[in-house]
């Protein structure tokens, strides 16, 4: 099965670039920028994983992003991950940045994305990963500061295809920022959204109805409404499912409670993802991996979803059938 799993063409549709920090990296670049660090040492992070609640992430997150300084380091960390991808026969990516938590620290937009899509254009060059850089807005930010951000990256929107929203849920639902959004598809712009990861599923129908999502990140709290899972159905709307990062930041109680093949079995579009996986335990073949062994997931179910995840992608309908031609 590991051997199944391995060979699977896949796509990765929800992963955070600066969720691939190796504590490794993290202590690497410290060292180069001068960044004192709240740990001591690697196992010192390592232990820190031990997360109560995606707050208790986020403080680790933010701190470890404060390594990211030169647009060299943002190429490593991506490079580092494109060549996980290779290892993993992850085909398609499409990663999500986070440009204000840098540009808040001083760090120039320009200097962010330039490092990132260096690397994503030597991984199709060298590795042949195909990718789309997604950038999101931290929702625990104003809409103002939103805006501001949405205005910086149109200088770059020939090497952005969407934006998201993630950091901090509950409390900060997708209606605070429907004008920012409204402006992003204006521009071109596709456009995703965390929602019912930790918000309920109002979240979910607020991501549809007034940010009009293509895709809804995480999206497992759609449960709690039968009507909107038909709606999912019907409309065929993708959730990019983290099942890995939903039992380490107890969305989910573990790993055998998750419902990801029981959303499947109903018919809707949902996807394998790995999130922020240096901090949760497993890249996205080992997320795979979790899935069969817990819940037991045949072949079949995975490489639905393993299909699924192209079905889900931006890609052209001419690509994405060159991708499912492999199965």
């Amino acid at each position: 099965m590991n051997n199944f799993i391995q060979n699977l063409p896949k796509a990765e549709l929800h992963l955070h670039i600066e969720g691939t920090l190796e504590p490794e990296l993290m202590f690497k670049l410290a060292h180069k920028n001068d960044v004192i660090l709240p740990y001591k040492t690697i196992q010192e992070v390592r232990d820190a994983y031990n997360f109560s609640s995606l707050q208790s992430f986020l403080d680790l997150y933010y701190a470890g992003a404060s390594v990211l300084i030169e647009e060299s380091d943002f190429f490593e960390l991506t490079w580092a991950y494109l060549q996980k991808c290779k290892e993993q026969t992850i085909l398609h990516v499409e990663i999500f940045f986070d440009p204000q938590t840098h540009t808040k620290r001083g760090i120039a937009f320009e200097t962010v994305l330039k490092g990132i899509v260096k690397a994503l254009q030597k991984g199709k060059k060298e590795l042949g990963i195909s990718s789309f850089l997604i950038m999101c807005f931290l929702r625990h930010l104003s809409e103002e500061e939103a805006f501001k951000t949405l205005q910086e990256s149109l200088a770059f929107k020939h090497h952005i295809i969407g934006v998201g929203l993630d950091s901090s849920e509950v409390g900060h639902p997708p209606s605070k920022f429907e004008r920012v959004f409204k402006m992003a598809r204006q521009e071109g712009y596709k456009v995703v959204a965390h929602a019912g990861e930790e918000g309920d599923n109002s979240y979910i129908w607020e991501a549809i109805k007034l940010l009009h999502v293509n895709r809804i990140d995480h999206g497992i709290r759609c449960d709690e409404d039968a009507t909107l899972v038909d709606f999912l159905v019907q409309k065929q709307i993708p959730l990019t499912v983290c099942p890995l990062s939903n039992v380490k930041l107890k969305a989910v109680l573990n790993m055998p409670k998750h419902n990801i093949l029981s959303l499947l079995k109903q018919g809707v579009l949902v996807t394998v993802n790995s999130d922020d996986p240096a901090y949760f335990g497993g890249y996205l073949n080992e997320n795979y991996a979790a899935l069969k062994e817990h819940l037991n997931a045949s072949k079949k179910e995975l490489t639905t979803l393993a299909k699924n995840s192209f079905q889900a992608s931006f890609l052209s309908e001419n690509e994405k059938q060159h991708y499912l031609s492999l199965f």
